[in-house]
């Protein structure tokens, strides 16, 4: 069977009802995709959480080594990994209940997919979540 992404509403409500994102292999170099991607986030008030064993401090924010060691919930798991490295990181998503797992445009994993869907989260794959948020949130979404 074949993946489909969940309808635009569905992430809009997905984006509506998150506050924080873990972002696996976010990059403390500015002038890398996933930097400028959660910066962009970050400055519509999501909380970025970076996921990078090669960095202290990204974004202003601790960064950790992997999923497993953030010390709170998380709401999306927003991955700028190659694809062969997504099931691992899928696991990890669901055992620490994070909600969703995005993968970003031009990663796909369809174990990847299989895994997170079967702990419990929903998945998104091959969509830059920066670009979905600025369509379905324009104006930015009214903070809790």
């Amino acid at each position: 069977m074949a993946f489909e992404n969940p309808s635009r509403e569905q992430i809009k409500e997905m984006l509506l009802n998150a506050d924080t994102i873990a972002v696996v292999g976010l990059s403390d170099d500015p002038s890398k995709t996933s930097h400028m991607v959660s910066a962009a986030m970050q400055q519509k008030g999501y909380r970025i959480i970076p996921v990078n064993p090669n960095a202290d401090i990204v974004l202003g924010e601790k960064s950790y080594a992997s999923l497993r060691d953030i010390p709170e919930p998380v709401d999306i798991v927003n991955v700028f990994r190659r694809p062969e490295h997504t099931p691992p990181i899928a696991a990890d998503a669901a055992a620490i209940g994070a909600k969703v797992l995005w993968l970003q445009l031009g990663i796909a994993n369809a174990e990847a997919a299989r895994i997170a869907q079967e702990g419990g989260l929903t998945v998104v794959m091959d969509r830059c979540i920066k670009v979905e948020d600025s369509i379905l949130l324009p104006e930015g979404k009214a903070r809790k």
